[in-house]
């Protein structure tokens, strides 16, 4: 299949063209977990046609997931998540380049793989975790677009803090000690599907230049199909990025 037959519905897109599309397949994203964020992310991303996705988890596939983890099949339950992902992706988009990080990373390792791509996606669901990669993509001084969903809430943010916005420390700045998870809250599939795809929309306006998403903060509740954006304020005193600004 010809470049201009898969691309020419955003190709088309005057924000986009021919040299846009150049853009994707030159630019890579991390994408850290692929559960029901990180699936439909990883679809529409792996679709759009950018050139290398990096993909990291440490799960396997279960029954229970496949109600909201769209790039699962029925015959995958049981495999290595990242084996899965892979085999999806690649049949979806054989120009799309996938590697596989096995998780859970540590500190170095997400320093490393942060700064061996253009963007991270955080689509993990817990705090120690989210707060790492935050630590990493601040360390390697690259954007961060970050989504939740519980029940029928989300959220969505993008943190860029080489271009001296808050980072997800300066939102969140201390862990609840206690965090609900989706098995124990429930989610309805299309609203986490919903946060990840709105995702992959960050993702790619970003790298295309388009709009300006970082440091807002958007909330969605589901059951009334309403939402928020808040600006997101930096902290001055942030332990993770605050002498990072100050330089």
């Amino acid at each position: 299949m010809s470049s201009l037959a898969r691309y020419s519905r955003q190709v088309v897109l005057r924000e986009i063209g021919v040299n846009g599309q150049q853009v994707l397949r030159d630019s890579s994203a991390l994408i850290i977990g692929l559960g029901g964020l990180g699936t439909p992310a990883a679809l529409y991303l792996a679709g759009a046609g950018l050139g290398r996705l990096v993909l990291s988890d440490f799960d396997r596939v279960a029954a229970s997931n496949l109600h909201r983890q769209i790039l699962y099949r029925q015959a995958q339950v049981g495999e290595s998540k990242l084996d899965a992902a892979r085999e999806q992706l690649e049949a979806l988009n054989t120009d799309c380049r996938i590697e596989c990080r096995k998780g859970p990373l540590d500190d170095a390792a997400l320093v490393a793989a942060a700064r061996d791509v253009d963007v991270v996606l955080d689509c993990t669901d817990n705090f120690a975790t989210r707060f790492a990669i935050n630590r990493a993509c601040v360390t390697a001084r690259k954007p961060l677009v970050s989504g939740a969903a519980i029940r029928f809430d989300g959220q969505l943010a993008v943190f860029d803090t080489a271009r001296a916005t808050a980072c997800y420390a300066c939102l969140y700045p201390v862990a609840g000690e206690s965090q609900e998870t989706c098995e124990e809250a429930g989610i309805l599939g299309p609203v986490v599907g919903t946060v990840g795809t709105r995702q992959a929309l960050a993702v790619l306006k970003l790298l295309l230049g388009l709009g300006d998403d970082r440091g807002v903060l958007w909330i969605w509740d589901a059951l009334t199909d309403t939402s928020r954006r808040l600006s997101i304020p930096r902290d001055p005193s942030c332990p993770v990025c605050g002498t990072l600004h100050a330089r």
